[in-house]
């Protein structure tokens, strides 16, 4: 499973809602510092798909070339890719950054950076199934498939 948006548009929230339970989490956030985040990831997906195990890739993903990446590995697995876009505004992601303390709050500035570099993903790209996720005023998620 691949997400994709802003950073502070609630794809983690959203994991540990939805997924924490059935799904290991890969995330470059949880080593922020470590030289090679990138080939760390690549080969932790690896390995959980090796084991058979089910996983999120919760990164900001913004480009077709960055997922690519990730559905090259799943696929090499036999894995099905499935995509949640976190279809949020950079005023929407602001505002929920910041309500966050200590490492979780991201300097604005990144948002903005992902925002000019965001791709909005497409079915065309190679996803099994693609869903859209939006925030309510209730600060909920709303779900819905994105249809071929």
């Amino acid at each position: 499973m691949i997400l994709v948006g802003l950073p502070a548009a609630g794809k983690t929230t959203f994991y540990q809602r939805h997924f924490a339970a059935t799904h290991r989490h890969v995330s470059k956030d949880l080593s922020p510092n470590a030289a090679g985040r990138e080939a760390r990831q690549r080969r932790l997906m690896a390995e959980i798909l090796a084991e058979g195990a089910s996983l999120v890739v919760d990164n900001t993903n913004p480009t077709i070339a960055d997922r690519a990446a990730i559905m090259t590995i799943a696929r090499a697995h036999g894995a099905r890719v499935i995509g949640y876009f976190f279809d949020v505004t950079t005023r929407q992601a602001v505002a929920r950054n910041a309500e966050r303390t200590g490492r979780q709050k991201v300097p604005n500035v990144a948002i903005f950076t992902v925002a000019k570099r965001l791709e909005a993903p497409t079915l065309g790209e190679g996803f099994d199934q693609l869903f859209r996720v939006t925030l309510t005023e209730q600060r909920t998620f709303a779900v819905s498939e994105i249809a071929g």
